[in-house]
C-alpha cells in the first residue's frame, strides 16, 4: 500500500482464479430497491443490498427526503411513504443513478431539492434528465448542462401521456418514470434499445402494472406496496472474475447467484463470441429478477465485433471486454460506445491508456476501440484508475495473466464494490 492516506495505491498480482464466489449485490436493482421503497406504503426489507459508496449515497438521499431507514443489521428496511424537500444539500457524491433518478422522484411529487455531487459527478451530463421533466412541468436548473442542479416538482399529479427517449438510457427512462409514480392515467415511453429494465422489474415487485418489449415501455396507475426484496449478485462485478479466467491459464470459477437479466447479460454474449468456456447453470428467479450461477474455464480465445444492442447491454462492461480483447488473437472491434464518454471518466480513453501502458495495440474512435491480441505485459509505471472503479478493477484482470500491476487509488473500488480485493485474493489463493 502507498504512503498517502487519501489515496492508496495497491498492487494486483499474476495468477489463475479458482473456485466458488458470490460476488456483492447488484448496484443498479440495489438503488432501485431503496428508492422505491422509499414511497410504497408500508416497511419494506432488502437483503443482500450492495454496501458501495454509491449505494450509501442513495440510502443517505432517501433519508434526507423523509424515508426511515434501519441499516443496522444485515438487511435494510426502509419505510416510505410521503416524501418532503429536505433540509439540504442531497449529495449524491460519485453516483449519477442517484442523482438522476431522485430528480424524477422530486420532480412529480412537487419537491423542491438541489442536488451536487464530487468533482466526477459535476462533470457528467444531466441534461438528458432535465428535458423531459421540464416536459413534465417541472422547473429543472442545470450548471451548464451539469451539476449543481435544483428541481422545483409540480403539485398536482402528473397527468400521464407519451415520453420519447432522446437516447437509450436506464436512467433517463427511469427517472420518467419515477416523476410518473403517482401519474392519474397510463405513461408511455418509446425509443429504448433494450437497456437494464430492473426499473420495470422493481415496479412490478412493488406491485404495479408496467409492460415493456425492448422499445417501449408503459406504466398504468396504482399504488406501490412495501416489499421482502433479495439483491441478486451483480454481473457487472462478476464480469472483472469471469474475464480474469477466460484469459489466464489454469482458471476455473463459479460467481454464484449472479443477475443475468437479458438487459445486462452483453457481457456473456461477448465471452461466447470470442470463443470463452462459459456455461450458465440453474436459471432461476429471485424477486422479479433472473438469476445464475455462472462457470467459466480458461481456453485460448479469438478477436471479435461487438457493437448495436450488444454494447448497450454490456455498457459498463466495455472495458473489461477490451482488456479480454487484449489477450484474444485478432483484433477486436468495438463500436456504439460513445457513451462510456460520460462515465466516470472518459471510459474509451481510460482502458485505452491503460492497454497501451501494458503494450498492448489499441486505436480509439469516437464510439469505441479496436483492440490487437497478443497479450499484455506488466507496466513500467504506476497505473492510473482516473478515479474510476470499474478502471481499477479491469487492471486486476489485466494482472492475473501477466505480472504485478500497481495502480494508484484502491480508494475508487469502495464506489459499488468494496468486498472487491479480499475477494479476488482469496479467488486466487485458491488456484
Amino acid at each position: 500500500m502507498g504512503s498517502n492516506p487519501t489515496f492508496p495505491k495497491l498492487t494486483f498480482e499474476r495468477g489463475p482464479l479458482r473456485g466458488d464466489v458470490r460476488v456483492a449485490g447488484d448496484k443498479s436493482i440495489s438503488h432501485r430497491a431503496l428508492m422505491i421503497a422509499a414511497v410504497a406504503r408500508g416497511t419494506s426489507t432488502i437483503q443482500q443490498i450492495n454496501r458501495g459508496e454509491d449505494v450509501l449515497a442513495t440510502r443517505d438521499a432517501i433519508v434526507a427526503l423523509g424515508a426511515v431507514v434501519d441499516d443496522r443489521g444485515a438487511d435494510v428496511a426502509v419505510t416510505g411513504g410521503s416524501l418532503h424537500d429536505p433540509a439540504g444539500t442531497i449529495d449524491a457524491r460519485n453516483s449519477g443513478t442517484t442523482v438522476r433518478l431522485l430528480m424524477g422522484l422530486c420532480a412529480g411529487r412537487g419537491i423542491a431539492a438541489r442536488f451536487d455531487g464530487d468533482a466526477s459527478l459535476r462533470r457528467r451530463p444531466m441534461e438528458r434528465v432535465a428535458r423531459p421533466l421540464r416536459a413534465l412541468g417541472a422547473d429543472v436548473q442545470t450548471t451548464a448542462g451539469r451539476l449543481p442542479a435544483t428541481v422545483r416538482g409540480i403539485a398536482a399529479p402528473p397527468p400521464g401521456g407519451n415520453f420519447a427517449l432522446e437516447i437509450a438510457s436506464a436512467q433517463v427512462k427511469s427517472a420518467i418514470l419515477f416523476a410518473n409514480l403517482n401519474a392519474r392515467a397510463t405513461v408511455r415511453i418509446t425509443g429504448d434499445r433494450f437497456s437494464r429494465d430492473h426499473t420495470e422489474r422493481m415496479l412490478r415487485r412493488f406491485g404495479r402494472t408496467v409492460r415493456f418489449d425492448g422499445t417501449t415501455i408503459e406504466l398504468e396507475p396504482g399504488d406501490l406496496v412495501a416489499q421482502t426484496v433479495r439483491i441478486p449478485a451483480d454481473l457487472s462485478g462478476a464480469a472483472f472474475f469471469l474475464a480474469a479466467a477466460a484469459i489466464t491459464p489454469g482458471s476455473a470459477v463459479v460467481l454464484r447467484e449472479v443477475g443475468v437479466n437479458t438487459t445486462r447479460t452483453g457481457i456473456l454474449d461477448a465471452l461466447r463470441a470470442m470463443g470463452a468456456d462459459l456455461e450458465v447453470r440453474d436459471v432461476r428467479e429471485l424477486d422479479g429478477e433472473p438469476v445464475a450461477d455462472v462457470a467459466l474455464a480458461y481456453r485460448p480465445l479469438e478477436a471479435t465485433t461487438l457493437a448495436g444492442d450488444l454494447v448497450v447491454r454490456a455498457i459498463d462492461e466495455i472495458p473489461i471486454v477490451a482488456v479480454v480483447a487484449a489477450h484474444a488473437r485478432g483484433t477486436t472491434r468495438i463500436r456504439d460506445a460513445a457513451d462510456l464518454r460520460g462515465k466516470e471518466s472518459d471510459r474509451l480513453t481510460t482502458i485505452a491508456e491503460t492497454l497501451r501502458a501494458c503494450g498492448v495495440e489499441v486505436r480509439e474512435h469516437p464510439d469505441g476501440l479496436d483492440v490487437t491480441g497478443g497479450g499484455a505485459k506488466p507496466p513500467a509505471r504506476t497505473l492510473r484508475t482516473y478515479g474510476d472503479h470499474r478502471i481499477a478493477m479491469a487492471i486486476a484482470a489485466l494482472a492475473a495473466p501477466t505480472g504485478s500491476h500497481t495502480i494508484d487509488d484502491a480508494a475508487c473500488i469502495a464506489v459499488s464494490f468494496p468486498e472487491f480485493v479480499p475477494l479476488w485474493r482469496a479467488a486466487q489463493a485458491a488456484s
